[in-house]
C-alpha cells in the first residue's frame, strides 16, 4: 500500500475508504447503534453506559485511545443520555445476560400466522425474541443493518433484536412461535 495510508494524519474514514476501493478490501461493518439510558460504575470503578438493547458498554477515560473527558462528571455524563453508541453484543444477536423470557406466542402455521409477521415489523425498545420452530421451515429475513436472510428450522433458532425490522415466510408445513424476552425484574414480593 501507498505511504499516504499510513500517515498520522490520515483519517480513519479515508483508510476505509483506501482499503475498500483503493484495495478492493470490504469495509468494516457498521455495528448497531443504541442510545445510552444511564451509566453505573463496574466493581473497579470505570464507568459503563447502559443501552436501550440491555446492554452495557464501558466508556473509560483513557486517553490517547479513548478521550471521554466526559465521563468524569455528572454533568457530562447527563449530557450524553439519549446520544448512541455501537453496541457489537446486539451486532452479534447476543441476548442481554440480565434478560429472560417473559410471554410466548401461540404456535403458528402458514395459514394461521397473522398477516403482519409477514410484513416488515419490529419489537419496541427493550424486548428481544426467539424464533422457535416446531416443524417444516421459516425464512426469516432482517432488514437494516444487517440485510439478512436465514432458514431456520428445528435445530436453528432466529433471535429478534429490539426496534430492528424483520418480516418472515413459513413454509407449507412449518410450525412456529415466538418467545419474548425483557430485563429480568426482581420480584417485587418479599
Amino acid at each position: 500500500m501507498p505511504d499516504e495510508v499510513y500517515t498520522s494524519g490520515m483519517s480513519i474514514v479515508r483508510l476505509q475508504i483506501a482499503l475498500q476501493f483503493d484495495y478492493g478490501l470490504e469495509s468494516w461493518e457498521q455495528l448497531l447503534r443504541r442510545k445510552i439510558i444511564d451509566f453505573h460504575q463496574d466493581q473497579e470503578s470505570h464507568w459503563v453506559a447502559d443501552l436501550d438493547c440491555g446492554h452495557t458498554q464501558h466508556t473509560r477515560h483513557d486517553p490517547p485511545l479513548f478521550p471521554r473527558p466526559w465521563v468524569i462528571t455528572t454533568a457530562g455524563r447527563d449530557s450524553r443520555i439519549g446520544t448512541e453508541l455501537e453496541c457489537g453484543w446486539c451486532d452479534r444477536k447476543t441476548i442481554p445476560d440480565s434478560y429472560a423470557p417473559y410471554k410466548q406466542t401461540s404456535v403458528f402455521n402458514a395459514k394461521t400466522i397473522p398477516p403482519g409477521l409477514r410484513q416488515q415489523h419490529s419489537t419496541k425498545a427493550g424486548v428481544w425474541g426467539i424464533i422457535h420452530i416446531v416443524r417444516g421451515t421459516l425464512l426469516y429475513r432482517i432488514h437494516h443493518p444487517f440485510h439478512s436472510e436465514e432458514t431456520l428450522d428445528p435445530h436453528t433458532q432466529g433471535i429478534v433484536l429490539p426496534e430492528v425490522t424483520h418480516e418472515v415466510q413459513p413454509s407449507e408445513d412449518a410450525e412456529f412461535y415466538v418467545e419474548f424476552w425483557r430485563r429480568d425484574e426482581p420480584s417485587r414480593h418479599n
